[in-house]
């Protein structure tokens, strides 16, 4: 039986993730530059006791030796200013590390950590994954083009207004579609098509005023949020889909076919969008 090498711990706090032992740092899933030395290792104190106040000595005693002869205030400071570069943190407005005047530091975020067992046969189950990953029919961020970050998110923010057009046109249209349901079905059916056609409407005015207004203030786990709702928003956009047979009466079949396939696309393009975006404002960081 093959022997398992020692368990890594990985860390979870906000967007990142930490692998302990190589020092691995991802942010929504994507690759950040490695962290090592001093900011690794201020970092990975912090998470031992998160919430709790980690003094400048405690530091010095476990990351300087008594015999090492530096300037030691100064070797902190760029230390923990590089880690807050690594998590895109700010000393003002911290995320994840709050300074508190000379006195140490504290690690804010949630912590969660999970083992990952680590075998010989590791790369062949990496294997496994990556032609795993290309099959899938949802994009992989690594298969996709970088585009600047301010562009992906612009690219968003126009889709979400489109689809709070859509919905609100819907809503202050409602006689015209209660007509059209009557003409076509029995008086209960249409009664239930107009309340789910207005209740969905209703809950993606919410949704894509929420997205909205990540985009344009940027939110920092914007791209993390989509993925996590992305079934949810799914189900919405592809039933919505279907709304261009409400003018079918008006337009005719071939457009009402057009634009459904277009819709159909759309909850795929927006994840893919994020994802190009997160992928451009790594590749920026890494340069």
């Amino acid at each position: 039986m093959e022997e398992v090498q020692k368990a890594a711990r990985v860390v979870r706090f906000g967007v990142f993730e930490l692998d302990r032992q190589s020092g691995d740092l991802r942010k929504d899933g994507m690759a950040r530059p490695r962290l090592q030395g001093q900011p690794l290792d201020v970092l990975l104190q912090l998470l031992e006791r998160p919430g709790d106040i980690v003094t400048r000595e405690e530091l010095r005693e476990k990351l300087w030796p008594a015999d090492t002869f530096v300037d030691f205030d100064h070797s902190l400071n760029a230390a923990v200013n590089k880690l807050r570069d690594a998590l895109d943190d700010s000393a003002s407005n911290p995320r994840f590390v709050q300074t508190l005047a000379r006195r140490g530091y504290r690690f804010i975020a949630p912590v969660e950590t999970r083992e990952i067992a680590q075998s010989p046969a590791a790369s062949a189950t990496v294997d496994r994954e990556e032609a795993s990953r290309r099959a899938r029919l949802l994009s992989d961020a690594r298969d996709l083009p970088k585009v600047p970050q301010g562009t992906a998110r612009l690219l968003f923010s126009l889709i979400q207004l489109l689809y709070l057009g859509i919905y609100i046109a819907a809503l202050a249209t409602l006689h015209i579609e209660d007509a059209f349901l009557s003409e076509r079905t029995n008086y209960d059916y249409a009664a239930l098509l107009l309340t789910v056609l207005i209740a969905t409407a209703a809950t993606g005015v919410a949704v894509r005023l929420y997205l909205l207004a990540a985009a344009i203030f940027g939110f920092g786990g914007l791209t993390r949020q989509v993925l996590r709702l992305f079934p949810a928003i799914f189900a919405l956009d592809e039933l919505w889909a279907l709304s261009p047979f409400l003018l079918l009466d008006r337009i005719g079949i071939g457009l009402v076919m057009a634009m459904m396939a277009a819709l159909l696309f759309l909850p795929f393009s927006q994840r893919s969008i994020l994802l190009m975006g997160d992928s451009g404002s790594n590749s920026a960081s890494n340069s």
